[in-house]
């Protein structure tokens, strides 16, 4: 500010005006200062949240280098064959036995047959110390050694069907005769080559280019590409009622293990669905809505127990009991430990409970007990509300990824102490929903090798039929 010039004494109403705008400047300043001030507040807090999500970013980089079979929902197959897999990669442990196979297991090693179709002598001509001729020299011991080999495909079996047709010498009405059920064209391909098409493409999941070479490899028939991607939809009409007297046993069963797998289908996202037990599944196909899980007929009205994973589309289905899948939780806990062992010492403390108390389940199975001892169902439960204890309070207030990932997965084993253990509260029921995700594996097989999605939904539609009855 310049240097105010003198002024007199006696005037005071100069020096008021002077005093007010000297306010007014100083306050147009503080306002200033306050906006830059607040300016500056805000770019901090910008930056500050900015710092916080690439943090998040950075350690979400970090975890996933490391994420594989046994700490996440991928397949094994995508696990790196170059890359050393950790010395606690299941949090199951090791379960001693040794490796190949086990004691009692069928064996499916060759025999010797003991009615060969060919046998070659194959004698000594001479002696092999003077040369003297054996010819007629009896046998004096034999050891019989036999090659199994495959018969080249013979030709095809033509059989022509000469439908004739005569006139009646009585009356001069012409009549022609039938050929058998199914001879309906002038030419076409047996039974035995339909069936085999439909072995290679929907027990094989071959694609349908690479089915037809193999098919003619074995039977000498050279069917067209055509007529093998049609195959599967013959065979998945032919089976009739099947399908429906496989969901009325469902229905009835004890214990189901449900899943649902994406396949993409026409260029959109689809859905398939199975229900099943060790015997019996039903696939069906559609979007991943509660509508479309209710479709397959099976689950809506079920009473029983449904052993799944956690996706909430199963949580309208009030008749019947839930339980999770154990293994998808061993490997949520799993990961967590693995990157953060020092503050996830929790999800070690759980997945401890959860192996200790399959492995007194599957004993009580092997032994025919009906349940648990109440001694052992108590300590199980002890340990189990422990870890969920110590989880939560050792996530809370943390604001790093690993941190709110470790407070919602105790959450989730706060929120479902009843569907998680059920195991071992009911000894009907598996740890693991593996039955589900074996009968569902032939959807990602099929896609592997056939380019990685169908062409038409109904090929889906058909597929998922057709492994039904699998």
């Amino acid at each position: 500010m310049p240097d105010a010039p003198p002024v007199p004494p006696s005037d005071s109403g100069w020096l008021r005006a002077r005093v007010a705008e000297l306010e007014a400047v100083n306050a147009r300043l503080r306002r200033a200062a306050a906006d830059r001030d607040e300016l500056a507040a805000a770019q901090l807090a910008v930056r500050d949240a900015r710092i916080e999500a690439l943090a998040a970013q950075v350690e979400e980089l970090r975890r996933k280098p490391g994420g594989d079979s046994s700490t996440s929902s991928k397949p094994s197959s995508s696990d790196s064959p170059y890359k050393k897999k950790p010395e606690d990669r299941s949090l199951r442990g090791r379960s001693g036995r040794e490796p190949g196979r086990q004691p009692g297991a069928q064996s499916s090693a060759l025999s010797q047959s003991g009615n060969p179709d060919k046998t070659v002598e194959c004698g000594p001509a001479a002696c092999g110390c003077c040369g003297h001729g054996l010819a007629d020299v009896p046998v004096a011991g034999m050891q019989k050694r036999q090659v199994f080999e495959a018969a080249p495909p013979p030709p095809p079996e033509v059989t022509e069907y000469q439908v004739q047709a005569k006139v009646c010498p009585q009356c001069g009405e012409t009549s022609a005769g039938l050929a058998p059920a199914g001879v309906t064209g002038r030419v076409q391909y047996g039974p035995l080559v339909h069936a085999t098409t439909a072995l290679a493409v929907c027990a094989n999941c071959l694609p349908v280019a690479r089915a037809a070479r193999l098919v003619a490899a074995l039977t000498g028939v050279q069917v067209p590409a055509g007529f093998t991607a049609g195959i599967r939809g013959k065979a998945a009409a032919r089976l009739g009622p099947f399908p429906d007297r496989v969901r009325d046993l469902l229905r009835d069963a004890g214990v189901l293990y449900a899943d649902e797998t994406p396949a993409r289908t026409a260029g959109k996202l689809h859905y398939v669905h199975v229900a099943c037990t060790e015997f019996l599944t039903a696939m069906h196909t559609g979007d991943r809505t509660k509508a479309a899980i209710d479709a397959g007929g099976v689950l809506p009205g079920y009473t029983g127990t449904i052993v799944r994973d956690g996706y909430a589309g199963y949580d309208h289905l009030t008749d019947a009991l839930h339980a999770w899948c154990g293994a998808r939780g061993l490997r949520d806990l799993a990961g967590l430990h693995r990157f953060d062992p020092a503050g996830q010492v929790w999800a070690r403390a759980m997945a401890d409970p959860l192996i200790d108390a399959n492995a007194a389940a599957s004993a009580a199975r092997a032994a025919g007990r009906a349940r648990l001892d109440d001694t052992q169902l108590a300590g199980f439960r002890a340990r189990y509300r422990g870890a969920v204890a110590k989880g939560l309070a050792d996530n809370q207030g943390k604001r790093t990824q690993i941190g709110k990932d470790g407070r919602r997965l105790a959450r989730r084993f706060r929120a479902c102490q009843d569907m998680i253990p059920r195991f071992a509260t009911d000894l009907t029921v598996g740890f693991t929903s593996n039955q589900a995700e074996r009968d569902i594996r032939p959807v990602k097989v099929q896609m592997r090798t056939s380019g990685g999605c169908w062409r038409t939904l109904a090929g889906l539609a058909g597929f998922a039929v057709v492994q039904s009855a699998g």
